[in-house]
Protein backbone atom coordinates (compact mmCIF):
# COMPACT_ATOMS: atom_id res chain seq x y z
CA UNK A 1 0.00 0.00 0.00
CA UNK A 2 1.10 3.24 -1.13
CA UNK A 3 2.43 5.67 2.05
CA UNK A 4 -0.48 7.77 1.39
CA UNK A 5 -2.89 5.34 2.13
CA UNK A 6 -0.73 4.64 5.25
CA UNK A 7 -1.38 8.15 6.35
CA UNK A 8 -4.70 8.42 5.51
CA UNK A 9 -5.57 5.68 7.53
CA UNK A 10 -4.03 6.81 10.77
CA UNK A 11 -6.25 9.94 9.90
CA UNK A 12 -9.46 7.11 10.13
CA UNK A 13 -8.72 5.61 12.77
CA UNK A 14 -7.82 8.90 14.59
CA UNK A 15 -11.20 10.04 13.71
CA UNK A 16 -13.14 7.02 14.74
CA UNK A 17 -11.39 6.66 17.86
CA UNK A 18 -12.07 10.74 18.81
CA UNK A 19 -15.73 10.66 17.41
CA UNK A 20 -14.44 14.32 16.24
CA UNK A 21 -12.62 16.08 13.58
CA UNK A 22 -11.59 18.34 16.13
CA UNK A 23 -10.26 16.56 18.28
CA UNK A 24 -8.66 14.69 16.12
CA UNK A 25 -6.99 17.43 13.99
CA UNK A 26 -5.43 18.39 17.41
CA UNK A 27 -3.87 15.47 18.06
CA UNK A 28 -2.85 14.16 14.68
CA UNK A 29 -1.23 18.48 14.22
CA UNK A 30 -3.31 19.30 11.32
CA UNK A 31 -5.82 21.35 10.40
CA UNK A 32 -9.72 20.32 10.09
CA UNK A 33 -10.78 20.71 6.87
CA UNK A 34 -7.35 19.29 5.77
CA UNK A 35 -8.41 16.42 8.23
CA UNK A 36 -11.97 15.96 6.19
CA UNK A 37 -10.57 16.24 3.21
CA UNK A 38 -7.85 13.08 3.76
CA UNK A 39 -11.25 10.67 4.78
CA UNK A 40 -13.17 12.20 1.96
CA UNK A 41 -10.05 10.78 -0.27
CA UNK A 42 -10.04 7.27 1.56
CA UNK A 43 -13.65 7.04 1.39
CA UNK A 44 -13.48 8.12 -2.54
CA UNK A 45 -10.19 5.19 -3.38
CA UNK A 46 -12.33 2.49 -1.45
CA UNK A 47 -15.89 3.28 -2.31
CA UNK A 48 -17.60 2.99 0.43
CA UNK A 49 -18.59 5.36 3.36
CA UNK A 50 -16.20 4.97 6.34
CA UNK A 51 -17.87 7.85 8.98
CA UNK A 52 -21.23 8.88 9.89
CA UNK A 53 -21.40 12.75 10.02
CA UNK A 54 -23.64 14.71 11.92
CA UNK A 55 -23.62 18.10 13.53
CA UNK A 56 -22.53 16.86 17.00
CA UNK A 57 -20.78 13.72 16.39
CA UNK A 58 -19.14 11.59 14.08
CA UNK A 59 -19.03 7.80 14.27
CA UNK A 60 -17.98 4.91 12.10
CA UNK A 61 -20.38 3.13 9.69
CA UNK A 62 -20.86 -0.12 9.59
CA UNK A 63 -17.76 -0.51 6.82
CA UNK A 64 -15.99 1.92 8.52
CA UNK A 65 -16.45 -0.29 11.96
CA UNK A 66 -14.95 -3.73 9.97
CA UNK A 67 -11.79 -1.19 8.58
CA UNK A 68 -11.36 -0.08 12.30
CA UNK A 69 -10.96 -3.88 13.60
CA UNK A 70 -8.91 -4.69 10.83
CA UNK A 71 -6.10 -1.84 11.02
CA UNK A 72 -6.92 0.04 14.81
CA UNK A 73 -4.79 -2.85 16.80
CA UNK A 74 -1.99 -3.41 14.23
CA UNK A 75 -1.09 0.18 14.09
CA UNK A 76 -1.67 0.02 18.32
CA UNK A 77 0.99 -3.22 18.00
CA UNK A 78 3.31 -0.89 15.99
CA UNK A 79 3.13 2.44 18.27
CA UNK A 80 3.65 -0.36 21.38
CA UNK A 81 7.01 -1.71 19.43
CA UNK A 82 8.49 1.79 18.69
CA UNK A 83 7.75 2.76 22.22
CA UNK A 84 9.37 -0.22 23.30
CA UNK A 85 12.39 0.52 21.03
CA UNK A 86 12.90 4.49 22.15
CA UNK A 87 12.84 2.96 25.92
CA UNK A 88 15.62 0.37 25.00
CA UNK A 89 17.10 3.26 23.19
CA UNK A 90 17.00 5.86 26.52
CA UNK A 91 18.48 2.60 28.44
CA UNK A 92 22.18 2.71 28.50
CA UNK A 93 23.82 -0.47 27.14
CA UNK A 94 26.86 -2.17 26.07
CA UNK A 95 30.24 -3.01 27.25
CA UNK A 96 32.72 -1.08 29.54
CA UNK A 97 36.34 -1.77 29.97
CA UNK A 98 37.57 -0.32 33.58
CA UNK A 99 41.44 -0.94 34.65
CA UNK A 100 42.45 -0.64 38.66
CA UNK A 101 45.30 -1.67 40.57
CA UNK A 102 43.93 -4.43 43.02
CA UNK A 103 43.54 -2.41 46.15
CA UNK A 104 41.18 0.07 43.85
CA UNK A 105 38.96 -2.94 42.08
CA UNK A 106 38.28 -5.00 45.33
CA UNK A 107 38.04 -2.00 47.68
CA UNK A 108 36.37 0.43 45.50
CA UNK A 109 35.51 -0.43 41.86
CA UNK A 110 33.72 -3.96 43.56
CA UNK A 111 31.26 -2.45 46.09
CA UNK A 112 30.00 0.29 43.68
CA UNK A 113 29.62 -2.86 41.01
CA UNK A 114 27.57 -4.66 43.55
CA UNK A 115 25.13 -2.62 43.58
CA UNK A 116 25.14 -1.13 40.26
CA UNK A 117 24.97 -3.91 37.87
CA UNK A 118 21.41 -5.48 39.15
CA UNK A 119 20.05 -2.47 38.30
CA UNK A 120 21.48 -2.01 35.06
CA UNK A 121 21.03 -5.67 33.58
CA UNK A 122 21.80 -3.91 30.17
CA UNK A 123 25.52 -2.82 31.03
CA UNK A 124 28.35 -5.20 31.50
CA UNK A 125 31.58 -4.49 33.08
CA UNK A 126 34.90 -5.81 32.03
CA UNK A 127 37.66 -5.29 34.80
CA UNK A 128 41.40 -4.95 33.87
CA UNK A 129 43.27 -5.14 37.18
CA UNK A 130 47.06 -3.90 36.74
CA UNK A 131 48.86 -2.30 39.04
CA UNK A 132 50.33 -0.23 35.96
CA UNK A 133 49.51 2.52 35.05
CA UNK A 134 47.97 1.87 31.88
CA UNK A 135 47.68 4.04 28.86
CA UNK A 136 43.32 3.98 28.60
CA UNK A 137 43.77 5.60 25.27
CA UNK A 138 45.88 3.15 23.63
CA UNK A 139 44.29 -0.02 25.30
CA UNK A 140 40.48 0.94 24.14
CA UNK A 141 39.95 1.20 27.96
CA UNK A 142 36.57 3.15 28.73
CA UNK A 143 38.53 4.95 32.55
CA UNK A 144 41.04 4.01 35.06
CA UNK A 145 40.96 3.81 38.46
CA UNK A 146 43.89 5.22 40.11
CA UNK A 147 45.21 6.95 43.11
CA UNK A 148 44.51 11.07 42.44
CA UNK A 149 48.38 11.95 42.09
CA UNK A 150 49.52 9.52 39.49
CA UNK A 151 46.37 10.06 36.99
CA UNK A 152 47.66 12.13 33.71
CA UNK A 153 47.09 15.98 33.20
CA UNK A 154 45.35 15.13 30.00
CA UNK A 155 42.70 13.58 32.06
CA UNK A 156 39.84 14.11 33.54
CA UNK A 157 39.66 12.80 36.78
CA UNK A 158 36.53 12.51 39.72
CA UNK A 159 37.28 11.63 43.21
CA UNK A 160 35.46 8.29 43.97
CA UNK A 161 37.36 7.06 47.80
CA UNK A 162 37.94 8.67 50.70
CA UNK A 163 41.83 9.82 51.94
CA UNK A 164 43.88 6.62 52.28
CA UNK A 165 46.81 5.87 54.31
CA UNK A 166 49.87 3.62 53.93
CA UNK A 167 51.36 1.28 56.44
CA UNK A 168 54.68 0.04 57.52
CA UNK A 169 53.88 -3.91 58.44
CA UNK A 170 55.67 -6.43 59.86
CA UNK A 171 55.05 -9.23 62.25
CA UNK A 172 56.03 -9.63 65.84
CA UNK A 173 58.23 -12.87 64.93
CA UNK A 174 60.22 -10.50 62.66
CA UNK A 175 60.74 -7.69 64.86
CA UNK A 176 61.65 -10.36 67.89
CA UNK A 177 64.91 -9.69 68.27
CA UNK A 178 65.49 -6.71 65.96
CA UNK A 179 64.98 -2.63 67.07
CA UNK A 180 61.34 -1.00 65.55
CA UNK A 181 62.38 1.74 63.43
CA UNK A 182 61.92 5.20 64.74
CA UNK A 183 62.51 6.61 61.35
CA UNK A 184 62.10 6.60 58.01
CA UNK A 185 66.28 6.25 57.83
CA UNK A 186 65.63 3.05 60.34
CA UNK A 187 64.29 0.95 57.12
CA UNK A 188 67.78 0.27 55.99
CA UNK A 189 69.23 -2.18 58.84
CA UNK A 190 65.42 -3.82 57.89
CA UNK A 191 64.55 -6.78 55.21
CA UNK A 192 61.98 -5.34 53.37
CA UNK A 193 59.39 -6.35 50.86
CA UNK A 194 59.71 -4.63 47.76
CA UNK A 195 57.25 -4.04 45.01
CA UNK A 196 58.18 -3.21 41.02
CA UNK A 197 56.20 -0.86 39.64
CA UNK A 198 54.93 -2.60 36.22
CA UNK A 199 54.97 0.80 34.32
CA UNK A 200 58.36 2.23 34.80
CA UNK A 201 60.44 -1.02 35.87
CA UNK A 202 61.56 0.52 38.63
CA UNK A 203 61.63 -0.10 42.54
CA UNK A 204 58.48 1.63 44.17
CA UNK A 205 60.28 4.40 46.63
CA UNK A 206 58.29 4.33 49.86
CA UNK A 207 56.83 7.64 50.75
CA UNK A 208 56.92 9.17 53.95
CA UNK A 209 55.55 12.71 55.64
CA UNK A 210 55.59 14.09 59.22
CA UNK A 211 55.35 17.88 60.24
CA UNK A 212 55.55 19.19 56.40
CA UNK A 213 58.84 17.02 55.91
CA UNK A 214 58.51 14.56 52.74
CA UNK A 215 61.01 12.00 52.99
CA UNK A 216 61.13 8.48 49.84
CA UNK A 217 63.55 5.76 50.78
CA UNK A 218 64.46 2.80 48.53
CA UNK A 219 64.39 -0.26 50.60
CA UNK A 220 65.92 -3.73 50.36
CA UNK A 221 65.25 -7.50 51.13
CA UNK A 222 64.95 -10.68 49.46
CA UNK A 223 61.87 -10.45 47.87
CA UNK A 224 60.32 -8.40 45.43
CA UNK A 225 56.50 -8.68 43.76
CA UNK A 226 55.66 -6.62 40.63
CA UNK A 227 52.15 -6.54 41.57
CA UNK A 228 50.50 -5.85 45.60
CA UNK A 229 48.87 -8.87 45.52
CA UNK A 230 51.66 -11.31 47.13
CA UNK A 231 53.04 -8.72 49.24
CA UNK A 232 50.60 -8.71 52.12
CA UNK A 233 51.03 -13.06 52.36
CA UNK A 234 55.05 -12.54 52.62
CA UNK A 235 54.57 -10.27 55.29
CA UNK A 236 52.11 -12.86 57.38
CA UNK A 237 55.43 -15.46 56.57
CA UNK A 238 57.89 -12.91 58.54
CA UNK A 239 60.13 -12.38 55.36
CA UNK A 240 60.22 -8.58 56.66
CA UNK A 241 58.53 -5.04 56.49
CA UNK A 242 55.81 -4.29 53.78
CA UNK A 243 54.24 -1.01 52.90
CA UNK A 244 50.85 -1.37 52.31
CA UNK A 245 47.38 0.59 52.35
CA UNK A 246 46.21 0.62 56.19
CA UNK A 247 42.81 -0.62 55.32
CA UNK A 248 44.22 -3.58 54.22
CA UNK A 249 45.80 -4.91 56.67
CA UNK A 250 43.75 -3.71 59.45
CA UNK A 251 42.40 -6.77 60.94
CA UNK A 252 46.04 -7.95 61.24
CA UNK A 253 46.50 -5.20 63.20
CA UNK A 254 44.01 -5.59 65.25
CA UNK A 255 44.58 -8.88 65.84
CA UNK A 256 48.14 -8.56 66.32
CA UNK A 257 49.29 -10.77 63.89
CA UNK A 258 50.98 -7.59 62.16
CA UNK A 259 51.93 -4.63 63.91
CA UNK A 260 52.63 -0.77 62.60
CA UNK A 261 55.76 0.91 62.73
CA UNK A 262 55.99 4.63 61.87
CA UNK A 263 52.60 5.62 61.92
CA UNK A 264 53.64 8.83 62.32
CA UNK A 265 54.87 9.00 59.35
CA UNK A 266 52.11 8.15 57.42
CA UNK A 267 49.61 10.69 57.04
CA UNK A 268 46.21 10.28 54.80
CA UNK A 269 47.01 11.25 51.45
CA UNK A 270 44.07 11.60 48.47
CA UNK A 271 42.27 8.53 47.65
CA UNK A 272 41.60 7.35 44.55
CA UNK A 273 39.90 8.53 41.38
CA UNK A 274 38.52 7.51 38.06
CA UNK A 275 40.22 9.31 34.60
CA UNK A 276 39.11 9.50 31.31
CA UNK A 277 40.20 10.70 28.16
CA UNK A 278 39.32 14.67 28.52
CA UNK A 279 38.62 14.78 24.46
CA UNK A 280 36.35 12.01 24.90
CA UNK A 281 33.02 13.17 27.05
CA UNK A 282 31.84 9.35 28.23
CA UNK A 283 28.60 7.90 27.50
CA UNK A 284 25.47 7.37 28.93
CA UNK A 285 26.40 4.11 30.34
CA UNK A 286 29.62 5.39 31.74
CA UNK A 287 28.17 8.65 33.38
CA UNK A 288 25.53 6.02 34.76
CA UNK A 289 28.57 4.00 36.72
CA UNK A 290 30.47 7.39 37.55
CA UNK A 291 27.84 8.82 39.32
CA UNK A 292 27.56 5.21 41.11
CA UNK A 293 31.15 4.96 41.93
CA UNK A 294 31.58 8.85 42.64
CA UNK A 295 32.69 9.53 46.22
CA UNK A 296 30.10 11.34 48.49
CA UNK A 297 32.16 11.88 51.46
Amino acid sequence: MMRESLNDLVAFVAVAHAGSFTRAAAELGVSQPALSQTIRGLEARLGVRLLSRTTRSVSATEAGERLLNAVGPRFAEIEEGLAALAAQRDRPAGTLRITADAHAARTVLWPALRRFLPDHPDIAVETVVDDGLTDIVAERIDAGIRLGGTVAKDMTAVRIGPDLRMAAIGTPGYFKGRSMPRSPQDLAEHRCINLRLPTQGRLYAWEFEKAGRAIKVRVEGQITFNATAMILPAALDGFGIAYLPQDQVQTYLDSGELLHVLADWSPPFTGYHLYTPSRRPPGPALALLIEALRDKG
